[in-house]
């Protein structure tokens, strides 16, 4: 599916970012922090989509959140800084993957047990300061 660069797509797609970050921070403390990374994880994706539409690019296709991060912040000077903050959430288990799917782990772990140590406050801090700052980026087009 190949997505019409706009500003109002853009603004669509962010929307859905939005809603996305805040069904993973009612997620928080409730012994699922593989939800929360998944969640995030397609809060970001939404965000960074949103980034790319803006640019009066077509979307054509999925590049992952590094990809997609790594090519706006080439592309854009102002988003300097954005694959790092990626990278540490994608550190952290942000996966659409391994969140959702026991393969990704030893066996006889599942994704429901992998994450225990995670810090979901500071995963939501930091995809939250990645989600302002692509809002802001839209806001500037």
């Amino acid at each position: 599916m190949v997505l019409t660069p706009s500003i109002p797509e853009a603004l669509r797609w962010l929307c859905q970012a939005t809603s996305d970050l805040q069904a993973a921070s009612n997620d928080i403390l409730h012994s699922c922090p593989n939800w929360v990374l998944f969640k995030v994880h397609q809060a970001l994706e939404k965000a960074l989509v949103a980034a790319v539409l803006c640019r009066g690019e077509a979307f054509a296709g999925h590049r992952g959140l590094m990809g997609m991060a790594q090519r706006l912040e080439a592309e854009e000077p102002e988003l300097r800084g954005l694959v790092l903050d990626v990278q540490w959430l994608c550190d952290c288990g942000v996966d659409s993957k391994a969140t959702q799917y026991p393969s990704y782990h030893p066996f006889p772990m599942t994704p429901s047990e992998a994450f225990p140590s995670v810090d979901e406050e500071e995963v939501l801090k930091q995809a939250q300061k990645v989600l302002v700052t692509l809002k802001d980026h839209v806001g500037r087009k």
